[in-house]
């Protein structure tokens, strides 16, 4: 029976040791365990030069489940692509902003926390979640396991996702003007005439249905701008922002219906595009034409750019 107990007590002793030695290692591991130390990595020091020190933004590329909806089975990003991506978004996205409006302004506006997700959302109405930002403070960015930092692509010519490339232009660049279009109205409302450009044609229950290509005839950039009007004036905002002259001239004429030849989702579309103008201009000194001009050189230039090293 003594015998019995000693190789009990051994078994549970030498489990005990085999677990101890079984701590993750998370300066090294895509999952965070606790708190993170802080710049453990190259990786975080970069992060803390370009992204927490100039604009007060953390930058989580680790997984944290309090970040992500529990609802949904997602994977963690990728370290090589989240590095890619960071780079990125600080080149095409904080740079552009920098560089019109100077540092202060996305310091003080913008959201204060990136969280990247490996894999998409998929709702049950079929859709696909590419970003959604909380209450103006974190924005998750999904799909960065598709990244491939190899071959880039950004779209050019069409802005109805022929291609079977991954278009960092509708995974990223339009998700985050979009979403900061919805911080800067929160701040600032803009006014009430946008409501009434398309009172009463918003698809509240079925915008999953309303197909980009057909929705310039109602007088929406896309099939989600016709969901309710904050969408309405962030898919304007965003999608003139990304989108190149030959892709905005194709909303445009997608908008008018072929077989009369009736120009109203146009008029509509560009009446709201002129509000959005507007209300930039006198809310907060940006000039929409100077930030496309801006975003869209920069995003010419992301296949220049050098997406591994931390410098």
């Amino acid at each position: 029976m003594k015998t019995i107990k000693f190789l009990l007590m051994a078994v549970v002793v030498a489990l005990a040791a085999a677990c101890s030695n079984d701590d993750v290692d998370t300066s090294r591991s895509i999952f965070q365990k606790g708190e993170a130390k802080a710049d453990s990595t190259a990786f975080d020091k970069w992060l803390r030069k370009n992204f927490a020190d100039p604009y007060n933004i953390r930058f989580d590329y680790l997984y944290i489940d309090q970040n992500s909806d529990m609802s949904y089975n997602v994977s963690p990003a990728d370290i090589k692509k989240s590095i890619a991506l960071a780079k990125i978004i600080k080149h095409v996205w904080l740079d552009a902003y920098t560089e019109l409006m100077g540092p202060d302004f996305l310091k003080q506006h913008c959201f204060r926390e990136f969280q990247l997700i490996g894999s998409a959302e998929y709702t049950s109405n079929g859709s696909i979640v590419l970003g959604f930002a909380e209450g103006g403070i974190r924005v998750n960015l999904f799909q960065v396991n598709a990244l491939d930092p190899t071959h880039i692509y950004i779209e050019q010519t069409t802005p109805y996702g022929t291609s079977d490339a991954f278009d960092l232009n509708r995974a990223y660049f339009h998700t985050m003007h979009h979403e900061f279009a919805h911080i800067l109205t929160q701040l600032k409302d803009y006014s009430t005439d946008f409501r009434g450009i398309s009172a009463g044609k918003y698809h509240t229950a079925d915008w999953v249905n309303v197909k980009d290509l057909n929705s310039g005839a109602e007088g929406f950039v896309t099939g989600y701008a016709s969901s309710e009007y904050n969408e309405d004036f962030a898919e304007v905002f965003s999608c003139y922002v990304t989108d190149t002259d030959a892709m905005w001239q194709k909303r445009l004429a997608q908008a008018v219906t072929a077989a009369n030849g009736d120009e109203s989702g146009k008029k509509a579309i560009l009446a709201k595009l002129s509000i959005i103008r507007t209300y930039l201009k006198d809310a907060w000194g940006v000039d929409i034409d100077k930030l496309r001009t801006i975003v869209l050189r920069r995003a010419s230039e992301v296949s220049t750019l050098d997406l591994e090293t931390l410098n």
